[in-house]
């Protein structure tokens, strides 16, 4: 595998996200004004280019500093047309907590200079531009972007899926922390199937099967949904969509060759079926929110086994206006139900202790798994809190920050519990870059003799701190006004 380009990664476009780059609030105006008033308004706020909405104030084009230029050319009368007839359309968006080395390659892809940032209900936030991201080195980021969206099928993903321990340990390197970078893992993933599903949907035309019955929308769940994948993740997805029953067989065909080339890309089908080709986890919007609706009004213990991964999910492809509807509804049911909510904390409360009577570390055939005594307890005490106090985010650390900023518990407390995971995704991830060298498959067994003393001592301190997560659940329960729900 060729690493070169790797090895010189200029890390700035894995570390930050759309959101903090992108000129806000985004500059707007409706199809029917005219070309003179946009000029106007972008000479106005200093911009380069103006977003046309839509009657639902989605993207529906943009007009450039460039088009203006052209328009002038023809002569000045062309200045009182109406916006819509000039736009260039359609406009290609990108979700704001995306890292900027998607956004590099998707405006490289493109050939585009101006990038809107939307929210998840796909509306308009802000703008990214060339000019803003011009003094950032990213030829790996474009690598890597041109190589998904250029891959033809499961061979040339998986070509950019072998790079990502040796991507990761780059970031290393940089002192880009561990965090950060089972960030990047996962936006790869998102990436990886999204094109899988790009490919999938080329499959079924060319094949006789017709494109898409109905309106849809591919998910990813789970720690990818998150934002916070690991080493070789396995496929954690789901499919929406706005069809019926009947259309079911056209999407079950469509799950399967996404399943399949993802598996192909090196993305493992997930041993528990929480994939598209699994009717479980393919469901209309309808049947989604009815599936919902029963798991909240009657909870059971055996039902949250796939609830907990799919309140993760994360829109990576096709109508993200589905996804929208689904995260409000899910979210909103979940906070009315205090029963939910008990049950959903009682499930991460069945944590092993990770250290002995005198406070060795416990091990079994030498190894500890880090996922499940550390992470785990983190990440479920999160999620519960995040519903319980109507929080959006899906993100672990934004989820106990936004919990504790409304009042479910101590900012410092969500502190704790960030810098937590931090260190125990430090000691998963570099032992895991470890065992990929070695030639060992990379799960989330951690070596403890690998450590040093400071290290020990502070991986001992963060499990302690994880240990109290449920706890912190408690807290945020007994917090909660009367009043709060998901809406």
């Amino acid at each position: 595998m060729d690493t070169e380009a790797v090895e010189r990664l200029d890390s700035f476009p894995f570390r930050h996200r759309a959101h903090e780059l992108m000129t806000s609030p985004a500059l707007t105006v409706a199809p029917a004004g005219t070309i003179a008033d946009a000029v106007r308004l972008m000479s106005q706020r200093g911009a380069s280019s103006v977003i046309v909405l839509d009657g639902e104030g989605r993207l529906a084009g943009i007009l450039t500093e460039r088009d203006v230029l052209r328009l002038i050319a023809d002569g000045p009368h062309r200045l009182g047309e109406p916006v819509s007839r000039v736009m260039s359309a359609p406009v290609h968006g990108i979700e704001a907590d995306a890292l900027v080395y998607r956004a590099l390659a998707r405006m490289a892809r493109l050939g585009v200079r101006h990038l809107p940032v939307v929210d998840d209900d796909d509306r308009p936030i802000g703008m990214l531009t060339t000019g803003s991201l011009l003094k950032q080195r990213a030829s790996l980021a474009l690598t890597l972007g041109d190589e998904i969206a250029g891959a033809r099928d499961g061979a040339a993903l998986r070509a950019v899926h072998d790079k990502l321990p040796a991507l990761v340990q780059a970031l290393r390197r940089e002192d880009v922390s561990a965090a950060q970078a089972s960030a990047v893992i996962a936006g790869i993933t998102r990436d990886l199937t999204a094109r899988a599903g790009e490919l999938a949907l080329a499959d079924m035309v060319s094949e006789g099967q017709g494109e898409a019955p109905a309106p849809w929308c591919l998910l990813v769940l789970g720690s990818a949904g998150r934002g916070e994948s690991l080493l070789l993740p396995d496929q954690d997805n789901a499919l929406v969509h706005g069809g019926s029953s009947a259309d079911d067989p056209w999407f079950a065909g469509f799950g399967e060759r996404l399943n399949v080339l993802l598996d192909e890309a090196g993305v493992p089908f997930c041993k528990g079926g929480v994939m598209a080709r699994n009717p479980a986890y393919r469901h209309s919007l309808g049947d989604w929110v009815a599936r919902i609706d029963a798991w909240i009004a009657r909870p059971q213990p055996e039902a949250l086994l796939g609830v907990d991964i799919f309140y993760d999910f994360v829109a990576v492809l096709g109508d993200r206006r589905l996804a929208g509807a689904l995260r409000e509804h899910a979210t909103r049911a979940a906070g009315r139900s205090p029963a939910f909510l008990r049950l959903l904390a009682a499930a991460g409360e069945d944590i092993p202790s990770a250290t002995d009577l005198l406070g060795r570390l416990r091990t079994r055939k030498g190894r500890i798994d880090l996922k499940r005594i550390g992470l785990r307890p983190i990440v479920e005490s999160a999620r519960v809190a995040a519903l319980a106090w109507a929080c959006t985010a899906t993100a672990t650390d934004q989820r106990l920050l936004d919990a504790a900023t409304k009042g479910a518990f101590s900012r410092d407390a969500a502190q704790s519990l960030i810098e937590a995971r931090g260190v125990i995704v430090d000691a998963i991830l570099d032992q895991q870059l470890v065992d990929v060298a070695d030639r060992r498959p990379a799960d989330n067994q951690v070596d403890p003799k690998r450590l040093d003393r400071r290290a020990t001592s502070r991986l001992r301190e963060a499990l302690a701190t994880a240990a109290g997560a449920p706890e912190l659940v408690h807290e945020a329960l007994a917090n909660r006004p009367l009043s709060t729900s998901a809406s």
